[in-house]
């Protein structure tokens, strides 16, 4: 199954005086955030990947084109250093196309651009480009292909890591309230799509924004609710955590390798696949 994955992002919120990579480009451990989200793609099977990309796509062809396998995988050198043979391979079986789909477009738009790439393929995947987890694909996968929904998405609930506050008639403060027990669902930005996507998608229109919200009303969204591990990397706060993760070799999100496991904190459960409709879903992208 193809992988459309949208790596045109500015990451204004993450970049340094001296950083100028896009944000999928900037890296976890040895290798940027996009390769850690493909490799877990081809984990599952999936690894025919469209790149949409904007600003900084020149790097991005740059990386791949440029790649050195040794960087993540045994190898035995011999022949005082002629010969490499590796021992295990990360990309060997990937397909990748690399599209440049402009600097300001929109998600929905870059998602048009590509459109001509996904003929034959009724059932496509999609991601921002920016987030890990360790969802199960094959199961949300499988239970998409079951349901008559024309998209579906990853819900997870908010970070923990701010609250709210309720403010009375007074001006007094008479409740707070940490933003991870409120009954909502964030958009977790792991997308399963039908070639019906592209009948609610305009020229210029956002995925989420436009598309999602027609077929909402339509009843043809659904959601898998993840309570499992589930991380953007929107900041540099976000950067961080996960680059501790990566060298404390406890990256959930790594489900290829042997350290890939569950957080402590967090249960890894996956809830049915269900249609939004009258759920409470806030949209953050």
């Amino acid at each position: 199954m193809k992988v459309v994955l949208f790596c045109g992002g500015l990451g204004l919120r993450m970049r340094s005086s001296i950083d100028s990579a896009p944000k999928p480009m900037m890296a976890i451990g040895d290798r940027p955030v996009l390769w850690h989200i493909m490799r877990y793609y081809a984990h599952f099977g999936h690894t025919e990947f469209i790149l949409c990309l904007g600003y900084g796509g020149a790097s991005v062809k740059q990386y791949f084109m440029n790649y050195d396998e040794t960087h993540s995988n045994d190898f035995v050198l011999s022949r005082g250093g002629r010969e490499i043979e590796l021992l295990r391979s990360d990309i060997s079986e990937w397909r990748i196309s690399f599209i440049e789909t402009g600097i300001d477009t929109s998600i929905g738009e870059r998602l048009r651009r590509v459109r001509h790439l996904l003929d034959g393929d009724e059932v496509f995947l999609a991601n921002y480009g920016d987030v890990l987890t360790d969802a199960p694909m094959d199961r949300i996968v499988e239970d998409f292909l079951d349901s008559d929904a024309t998209a579906s998405l990853l819900a997870v609930p908010p970070q923990a890591s701010f609250h709210t506050v309720g403010v009375g008639a007074d001006g007094r403060v008479d409740r707070i309230s940490s933003a991870a027990d409120l009954p909502l669902w964030l958009n977790g930005g792991y997308f399963v799509l039908r070639q019906g996507v592209f009948d609610v998608l305009g020229e210029g229109e956002d995925l989420v924004g436009d598309a999602f919200v027609r077929l909402a009303e339509r009843h043809r969204l659904a959601a898998v609710r993840y309570t499992g591990f589930w991380a953007p990397m929107d900041t540099l706060k976000e950067r961080s955590l996960l680059e501790d993760l990566d060298r404390s070799g406890h990256a959930p999100w790594k489900l290829w390798c042997d350290n890939g496991s569950a957080v402590p904190d967090r249960t890894s459960v996956v809830l049915p696949l269900e249609t939004m409709h009258g759920e409470m879903l806030t949209v953050t992208r």
